[in-house]
């Protein structure tokens, strides 16, 4: 006998469904840490401070731990580099039972000298896992032993996996890269100049937004940390603006370079006509004193949606209708995946994120259509319940998230990390509708059933 899936009790207050005619503003439980039993689709400490800092190409990544953390994090992210590579190489200090009994720092000084000695990075960015938590290891003192007798800066990232949520390790990926801010020279920036925050360049998406930017006459100084370099995050302090991107995992080294340098920062997003034209516009607008910027900019969205337009209509006529379940690292995606599906007709029957805000859900239940289930930090029991009973045609999410819409017989997009196809700008909003269009509907569903609203 087929039963229906339930909700944890614990997690009851973590969903929220829009119900015709509701004023009040949405009451959600968020920014908890996952309860235990409920399977959280999130990442750790750790993995948030990677996925972060990752892209950083011409930096050695060492983590101070079990050669396992090193291993599920090894090229954890689509993030290509014009120049070197040293990041795609995942190094390790392999802690073992002796080290843990008597303590790594020796092991993690040694291989820091060994390493920096053949690979002459311009950084190195050491990560701590749980058992560094655990046992106590000084990593800030070696770090600056070993930083002294280099010549180049060796960071500490405490990301201690046991610590918080995967929120917690983008603050400790910004708090390192803090420490690199203000540590290079800022001559001949010029003054219509901006850092792109919270890109990562997964399949050269930054190099299609920069290139935007760069047609406006604007410079772009620095990109964190997509194919990254550390000189030019040295220099970051000398734009005139920070644009971020991923608002969850950057936020916070916005805010610090606001406080200490004076530099503002605005919220961008480059997924979807909509959302990208904005992000030109709205930079185009702070650089108020020179019209030509914005007339740059208008040509460039003119031009780029003349194109896309009559392509996304094709799409459009076929995919009308059809319903998609969104749930993504951060809230902030989620809201331009939302204008995105219905330019090309679909609407949204699930939105969730695992690091939203109660002012992330709020906009989201302004959104979205009546009826449209509302979650955070959600599991896979529970992205399954609401998936078959509302019908959905398509999972949007990461590498975690796909099995659970094979399993159910529907499409999915990948819309995480991993990815090697550019969704981002206007060009990536084509390859977005593409991608769901043959995912909707692939001829392979006919041989795999969707499920039952029960199982």
């Amino acid at each position: 006998m087929k039963e229906e899936i339930g909700i944890l009790e614990g997690r009851q207050g973590q969903v929220f469904e829009k119900k015709s005619g509701e004023a009040e503003q949405l009451d959600i439980s968020c920014e908890k840490t996952s309860l235990s039993g409920s399977v959280s689709q999130r990442a750790c400490v750790f993995c948030g401070s990677r996925v972060v800092l990752y892209p950083v190409a011409d930096a050695l990544h060492l983590v101070h731990g079990p050669i396992g953390c090193a291993a599920y994090t090894w090229d954890i992210r689509g993030a290509v580099s014009s120049g070197p590579e040293l990041h795609r190489l995942s190094f390790s200090t392999d802690l073992g039972e002796m080290d843990v009994i008597y303590g790594g720092e020796k092991k993690l000084y040694l291989s820091l000298i060994e390493l920096i000695d053949k690979y002459k990075p311009k950084a190195a960015f050491i990560y701590s896992t749980c058992i560094i938590g655990l046992i106590g290891d000084d990593i800030d003192a070696v770090c600056k032993k070993v930083s002294k007798e280099t010549g180049i800066p060796v960071l500490p990232v405490h990301s201690e996996g046991f610590k918080g949520t995967k929120k917690d390790g983008y603050k400790a990926a910004c708090t390192s890269l803090m420490k690199l801010v203000g540590t290079g020279s800022i001559e001949g920036i010029s003054p219509y100049s901006i850092n792109i925050l919270g890109e990562f360049n997964l399949a050269g998406e930054a190099w299609i937004i920069r290139e935007y930017y760069e047609k406006m006459g604007i410079e772009v100084v620095s990109t964190m940390t997509g194919d990254g370099r550390v000189d030019a995050v040295r220099r970051a302090h000398g734009a005139t603006l920070n644009v971020v991107q991923c608002s969850g995992s950057m936020t916070t080294l916005a805010k610090d370079m606001e406080e200490k340098y004076g530099i503002p920062y605005m919220r961008v997003s480059y997924f979807g006509i909509e959302d990208m034209s904005k992000s030109l516009y709205d930079v185009a607008k702070h650089f108020s004193d020179r019209p030509d910027i914005m007339d740059a900019a208008k040509e460039i969205v003119s031009k780029e949606v003349a194109k896309l337009y009559p392509e996304l209509q094709k799409f459009k006529k076929v995919l009308a209708g059809k319903k998609a379940a969104i749930y993504v690292g951060g809230a902030f995606k989620t809201f331009s995946l939302i204008k995105a599906l219905r330019s090309i007709g679909m609407s949204v029957v699930l939105a969730g994120s695992q690091t939203g805000n109660k002012d992330d859900y709020e906009r989201l239940r302004e959104m979205c259509d009546e009826g449209t289930i509302i979650v955070d930090d959600s599991n896979p029991v529970e992205l399954s319940k609401f998936v078959l009973e509302k019908e959905a045609d398509l999972l949007i999410g990461g590498v975690k998230e796909r099995p659970i819409a094979y399993k159910l017989g529907i499409g999915f997009c990948d819309h995480n990390h991993e990815r090697k196809i550019p969704l981002a700008g206007f060009i990536g909003m084509y390859n977005f509708a593409k991608e769901v269009y043959q995912s909707v509907m692939s001829p392979v569903w006919q041989f795999a059933p969707r499920k039952g609203g029960k199982i």
